[in-house]
């Protein structure tokens, strides 16, 4: 039995491997020198998000970006209390914000905001971020000068937390931080699967081409992941990675663990509907060397296996995922990693239990169940 832990764990570790020789292969890319051109359509579907929205549209009126060549559409999914668009921020931005009625058609909400906005917007660039993000000073700027350089139709962009002090913050950034570097070593190593819908820009002439949700709006959540890998199927040399300081955008972490439960139910939940065979085998990989170790500690409690095999198991684990989420992390926010260890120990049980939960359970989201 500890052979074929020791077998798992040895092929997990070869994959994250992969990863960070990926992470290391996308260069950083903060240029900004170029007289903006681009015309964007930033999408914000939201719903009871009545806090975080005026923080959001503060944030985009200190864009170092001009005025007239974006504007802003705000999807309203049936929030319990209307949001009206603060004077300020109306003053701000020039009148370049609007607020619409989300129109449902499928099991999305999201995918539904999105298509209801498409109808719309006066660009060809559309990106969507969430209601509880803050965006970088010169995010526009930066994927503006990087569409002038480039030949792209779709642009993956950085994602991270505004932590406080808590175990749990923590742990939501040590896990996000995780997947950015997934996301950036997939497409370092030309393997790209997956996004954040926070941070994503495509052209509204790709999302028409690849004919937008159509085949997976029945799954209420991957409106990046899917778009994107339908994008890389059609045209792989058109999407890329982003990385860069300038473009990275800031979200909140959630303040309770049957939250954050049910977020990462509702993100495991479409694996199984990728259209990324890498994907759908990294994600497997990834449940595997997950499971092994919380088999193993189970093994060790019934006294199958010793415990020195535990701590072999583990430090093989803790070693390749360190170096990734260390790498990652320094990128996204500089910050020092805290309760690293702790949470190495602990994410095996919550991962392993949200990716077995997503195959049959339901969640809760803005209030409703799927």
């Amino acid at each position: 039995m500890i052979f074929v832990l020791y077998f798992f764990i040895i092929l997990y570790c070869i994959a994250i491997a992969f990863l960070i020789y990926g992470f290391t292969k996308v260069n950083t890319i903060d240029y900004i020198g170029l007289t903006p051109k681009t015309k964007f359509s930033i999408i914000v579907p939201f719903r009871n998000e009545a806090k975080n929205l005026p923080i959001l549209l503060e944030s985009l009126s200190k864009l170092n970006y001009p005025m007239e060549l974006f504007e802003v559409i705000l999807v309203d999914d049936f929030s319990e209390e209307e949001f009206n668009i603060p004077l300020s921020s109306r003053a701000q931005s020039r009148d370049n914000i609007q607020i619409i009625k989300n129109i449902r058609v499928s099991n999305s909400p999201k995918k539904d905001a999105i298509v209801t906005a498409m109808q719309i917007v006066t660009t060809d660039w559309i990106i969507t971020t969430d209601a509880d993000c803050v965006v970088n000073t010169n995010w526009l700027l930066t994927l503006d000068n990087y569409i002038q350089l480039h030949d792209v139709a779709m642009i993956a962009g950085a994602v991270t937390y505004d932590c406080g002090n808590s175990f749990l913050h923590h742990f939501q950034q040590l896990d996000l931080a995780s997947l950015q570097g997934a996301t950036i070593g997939s497409f370092g190593t030309n393997k790209g699967f997956m996004c954040n819908g926070a941070n994503f820009a495509y052209t509204k002439s790709l999302f028409l081409d690849v004919n937008g949700f159509e085949g997976n709006d029945k799954i209420a959540s991957g409106d990046d992941v899917f778009l994107l890998q339908k994008a890389i199927a059609k045209s792989p040399e058109k999407v890329h990675y982003l990385k860069s300081r300038n473009t990275i955008v800031t979200t909140k972490p959630l303040n309770d663990w049957k939250s954050l439960f049910y977020q990462r139910v509702r993100w495991a939940s479409k694996t199984s509907s990728y259209q990324s065979t890498f994907g759908i085998r990294l994600g497997l990989l990834v449940f595997i060397g997950n499971l092994s170790w919380v088999l193993g500690v189970g093994y060790w409690v019934l006294g199958i296996i010793p415990f020195q095999n535990m701590i072999l198991l583990f430090l093989l684990k803790f070693l390749v995922d360190t170096i990734l989420i260390y790498k990652s992390n320094r990128f996204l926010n500089k910050s020092k990693m805290r309760y690293l260890m702790l949470s190495s120990l602990f994410y095996p049980f919550f991962s392993t239990s949200v990716a077995l939960y997503s195959l049959f359970g339901k969640y809760e989201w803005k209030g409703r169940t799927f």
